[in-house]
């Protein structure tokens, strides 16, 4: 009876020992599984955390890319100034340009110096706020070129008498140095009302009619616009081209939009080779700039705004 009961007994125990080692064993297996799965998960999916972390940056990113983009089309402007600059100096003073480079070299290091100090979401907050505000300047700009062009395509066939290209070659704009409006006199020094365009440009380049039109006056001599063209476009618009050095077409001629009218030059009261343009409309004198529609792009026309504003010296 007693040896039974041990038997019993020692039987209770392996088997106890047994299910302890199952468990244990079903524990390591269920345990690395986990490991494995997490791992697994780990490798093709994110946790949250991770998910978050990794996406924290792309707005920054976004708006980097964006800034940078707005940085460089900023850039080709400032360095359309300064080749309109140096195209300048060399006219004038036949002779290269000073190298300006380590002064504003020295004024970004000043620049740098008064912002380093700003924390990075103060300087964030100010760029956008300048950044919308060019935005918003542009949109303007946009919406009345549209409201512009939509007025001339209802016009038909009239609109190749109005004034629509620039009068010389001039991709880059570089090559308008004075605008309309008040500018200091090349030979008085004083401020006076220049009522055209100036376009620094060699003796001998080509002039082209903005229009079709008849020329109505060639005057071979002129005590201040030397020789001149001006070009009778109707419905109230007239171009005026002067400062010329050689005049290709006469008095009561019939001329076309792009037609090569005169070469450039530097006669009458001129500080330099240039051609001084004008657009007249109604028998007032207007902003030829405005009149630069079918040549440029919105972005172009506010470029070249720039440009010429960025000047105050008018060359006759």
């Amino acid at each position: 009876m007693t040896g039974k009961k041990d038997l019993e007994r020692l039987r209770r125990r392996k088997r106890r020992r047994q299910n302890i080692i199952r468990g244990t064993v079903h524990l390591f297996v269920w345990i690395g599984m986990a490991v494995l799965y997490y791992f697994g998960f780990s490798i093709f999916f994110d946790t949250p955390l991770e998910y978050s972390l990794k996406h924290s940056t792309d707005k920054l990113r976004s708006e980097y890319e964006t800034l940078e983009s707005r940085y460089d089309s900023i850039s080709e402007v400032i360095g359309n100034l300064a080749a309109r600059d140096r195209n300048v100096f060399r006219i004038l003073f036949e002779s290269t340009p000073y190298d300006l480079d380590d002064e504003y070299a020295s004024k970004q290091a000043a620049t740098y110096e008064t912002i380093i100090d700003r924390p990075t979401r103060q300087l964030r907050r100010e760029l956008r706020q300048r950044t919308d505000a060019l935005e918003r300047q542009l949109d303007k700009l946009a919406g009345s070129y549209e409201a512009l062009q939509a007025a001339i395509d209802t016009q038909g066939s009239a609109t190749d008498n109005i004034p629509a290209i620039q009068p010389v070659i001039n991709k880059q704009l570089t090559l308008l140095t004075a605008s309309y409006g008040m500018r200091i006199h090349p030979f008085y020094k004083t401020l006076h009302s220049h009522q055209g365009v100036d376009y620094t440009i060699p003796e001998g380049s080509r002039v082209f009619a903005t229009a079709d039109g008849t020329v109505r006056d060639v005057a071979q001599r002129h005590a201040t616009q030397g020789q001149t063209v001006v070009i009778d476009h109707g419905n109230g618009y007239e171009t005026s081209y002067s400062h010329l050095s050689k005049i290709n077409v006469r008095k009561g001629q019939s001329v076309r939009r792009g037609d090569i009218i005169a070469l450039s030059g530097d006669t009458g009261l001129s500080l330099s080779p240039h051609l001084h343009y004008e657009v007249r409309h109604n028998g007032m004198r207007v902003d030829p700039i405005h009149y630069f529609f079918m040549e440029l792009t919105p972005t172009e026309y506010q470029r070249i705004m720039r440009i010429a504003q960025s000047g105050m010296q008018s060359f006759d």
